[in-house]
């Protein structure tokens, strides 16, 4: 078996030397495909980032009635966060948003004159909700609606829910991120389609090339393994080829990218590509690999029947 290996291999590199031109189109393709791969990964990465940033900047806010109480309020808290859709309520008292009222318009004169005048705290207390997921932040708002509903128009506690504003921006966003996945996850299959078949005609003229010695192989007796396997194994020379030079490309964009991604996306793309890069040549690696010997059995099922 070992002689048999040995000898398999041995044409395979072959093989591949013999028609470089072809092989090495194909291992271009091939990273194409596996960068459109890498860049998806690292992408990923940005858009969770992305998303947990703007995730902790959107999130209703429930304004209540001057009158209400403090345990009132608190026992809507407490219902609020044991909905399985809540990640978080902030609780902001009267006291509270008054301070941060005057401190917002210090140096607005006349709204602090005018608040004076009052002579009293025209601000009810709050609660700021944060969903676990964008999609979740409708059913929160339907709970609140409920809420409101079912008070005692003689003590009400709800005076207004700010998600119709923020409903628009909150739709906008879910948009997009599904919108940024569904297009690379388009693109990353269109290239695959593409590597497949660029693949399978590689091996394809490889063994037209190599007709006269396939017929020969026949001719003495050769075993089938023996007359595939070169074929196969120039598939997956070109996936493991195609995967090494993802990841030598990808090295230098994310050391070049890692300062700009951690200052806008709090996310080092270079320390990821270090961190995780077990992961990556795992993925990149196997994926071409993979392609490789899916398109070369392809080819050899339909043009080497032996």
């Amino acid at each position: 078996m070992w002689t048999s290996f040995k000898r398999i291999s041995r044409s395979g590199f072959v093989g591949f030397w013999r028609n470089a031109y072809v092989s090495v189109a194909a291992i271009f393709v091939m990273t194409i495909t596996l960068f459109v791969v890498g860049s998806v990964i690292l992408l990923g990465q940005l858009l969770d980032a992305s998303l947990a940033q703007i995730q902790k900047k959107v999130d209703i806010n429930v304004y209540t009635v001057t009158t209400a109480t403090e345990g009132a309020v608190l026992k809507l808290k407490s219902s609020l966060e044991s909905l399985p859709d809540v990640s978080e309520v902030a609780y902001t008292s009267r006291e509270d948003a008054l301070t941060d009222f005057r401190n917002r318009h210090k140096n607005d004169e006349l709204t602090i004159q005018a608040l004076e005048e009052l002579g009293e705290n025209p601000l009810g207390a709050s609660l700021s909700i944060r969903a676990k997921e964008t999609s979740q932040y409708e059913s929160i708002a339907a709970f609140l609606e409920a809420q409101r509903a079912a008070e005692d128009p003689e003590q009400p506690l709800i005076d207004r829910v700010n998600f119709n504003q923020n409903k628009a921006a909150i739709d906008k966003l879910t948009a997009i991120m599904g919108a940024v996945e569904r297009s690379t996850y388009i693109a990353m299959l269109v290239l695959i389609a593409a590597t497949v078949l660029i693949t399978f005609n590689t091996i394809r003229l490889a063994i037209y090339t190599t007709r006269e010695e396939i017929s020969v192989m026949r001719l003495v007796g050769a075993g089938n393994m023996y007359i595939r396997g070169p074929f196969m194994l120039q598939g997956v020379m070109y996936g493991l080829i195609a995967g090494v030079v993802t990841l030598l490309i990808l090295y230098p964009i994310v050391l070049w990218l890692g300062p700009a991604t951690e200052t806008f996306f709090e996310v080092n793309l270079f320390n990821y590509y270090v961190n995780e890069f077990g992961h990556l040549f795992f993925v990149l690696v196997g994926t071409g690999a993979g392609l490789g010997i899916i398109s070369s059995v392809l080819a050899v099922a339909r043009y080497l029947r032996v």
